[in-house]
């Protein structure tokens, strides 16, 4: 097969998306051994979680924009050592300067995968850019359902240490290979495409990254995402020390933390492809409405049993994983293809606003309250705020189309 095929473009870049999601997914089956060997507070060790998340998220204004012009072989090639080496590394921390330090070497990493990633599939798939986008999200959001029962079986028998050595040396070195065949379509499958019913078709307009900065979709849109991310990454990074605060079991813990991420993924291609058909801005309102539901069922529900807290876990990510599918297809569609990986780039730092409130902030919450609760019910709330906003992104849309020479618009009424 070519390497000029978009499929097999896109299946490289799944690969390597898949091969970083342990870095964030499986990080709440190593909070509680740590605090073990350390007799470090959870919040202390929360906060090199958001830290992860920050520099996964803010070094991708830069590299983006390298990637769109630079191509992106020598950039995944780089994150390869990084995530391998960071990541790995974490099994020889014994301060918290060297954990926080070594979980951001790999978190610089995980940035060079997803921004590569996430333009790549913009870039060769205009026509379908929700499904593309989608899959390729999927990759981060569900890789880790293939590493969850090794990675507890070996901290079981084996400790974390060597959880941490196997899985970081396997998967940077996964990374570095695939890295080799990646490649961006020639200018001309940028400019042309297909489209299917219900889908953008051609750009009408490519802004760049400074242009984009001084529209005001850009910043509901940076809102909406930040409103969204805090629920999901309250449950990622803390969902281990919720079950043991609720007296739950290891096994609905990893029953959780196996089934949650085939959800995530699931959730990235479904709605990107409902978002393709129903138009972006109405699938967002539906997925949000529903993820404000979950997230208070996770309280309401969740404590009373394993099986409940695995199923109101399985619901808030199938709610929650498609902002990674939707934001960047809504900000290609208003923004366009050509400067893709560099504009999504500036939108996903909304993550790691969303971490410090989620991750770090949520783990503070509990540590002084002694209860979810508080933070559960705040994320609903702000879930249901951007499901408003996306409904007023809508309707700004529909009214800047009628007017000649506004600023951006989805480029094909949906």
């Amino acid at each position: 097969m070519s390497l000029n095929n978009r499929w097999f473009q896109l299946g490289a870049s799944l690969v390597a998306m898949i091969m970083i999601a342990n870095l964030q997914y499986s990080w709440t089956l190593f909070v509680q051994p740590l605090r073990t060997a350390t007799g470090w507070k959870l919040s202390d060790i929360q906060f090199a979680f958001t830290l992860f998340i920050l520099f996964q998220t803010w070094v991708q204004p830069l590299d983006g924009w390298l990637i769109d012009r630079l191509g992106p072989r020598g950039f995944i090639s780089a994150a390869g050592l990084l995530c391998g080496l960071g990541w790995a590394g974490l099994a020889y921390a014994t301060t918290l300067p060297m954990l926080y330090t070594l979980y951001c070497v790999a978190g610089i990493g995980a940035a060079f995968v997803y921004s590569g990633s996430i333009g790549s599939a913009l870039k060769w798939f205009r026509d379908r850019r929700g499904l593309a986008s989608g899959i390729m999200a999927a990759g981060f959001g569900g890789g880790t359902a293939l590493f969850i029962p090794f990675i507890s079986s070996t901290i079981q028998s084996r400790g974390y240490q060597s959880a941490f050595i196997a899985t970081g040396l396997f998967q940077g070195l996964v990374i570095v290979v695939v890295a080799q065949f990646l490649r961006h379509p020639a200018a001309d499958a940028v400019t042309t495409g297909k489209s299917l019913r219900g889908a953008p078709t051609l750009d009408r307009r490519q802004f760049t990254t400074p242009e984009m900065l001084r529209t005001p979709q850009f910043y509901m849109m940076y809102l909406m995402f930040v409103l969204m991310a805090t629920g999901g990454l309250l449950v990622t990074a803390n969902a281990g020390p919720m079950a043991r605060s609720w007296g739950l079991t290891a096994a609905a813990l990893t029953l959780a933390a196996t089934l949650s991420p085939l959800a995530n993924a699931s959730s990235r291609i479904f709605w990107g492809w409902a978002s393709d058909r129903l138009g972006r801005e109405n699938t967002m309102t539906i997925a949000f409405l529903l993820q404000a539901v979950c997230l208070f069922l996770v309280v309401a529900l969740g404590q009373r049993s394993g099986a409940w807290f695995a199923f109101t876990l399985v619901l808030v990510y199938f709610t929650w994983g498609e902002i990674y599918s939707l934001f960047p297809s809504t900000s290609a569609d208003y923004f366009g293809t050509r400067h893709a990986t560099s504009n999504y780039a500036v939108l996903y730092t909304a993550k790691g606003v969303a971490s410090i409130i989620g991750g770090w902030f949520g783990a503070l919450l509990y540590e002084r309250s002694g209860s979810w609760t508080m933070g559960f019910y705040g994320s609903a709330l702000m879930a249901l705020i951007a499901a408003l906003m996306a409904v007023g992104l809508r309707f700004a849309a529909t009214a800047s189309k009628a007017k000649a020479g506004s600023l951006p618009t989805p480029v094909a009424a949906r």
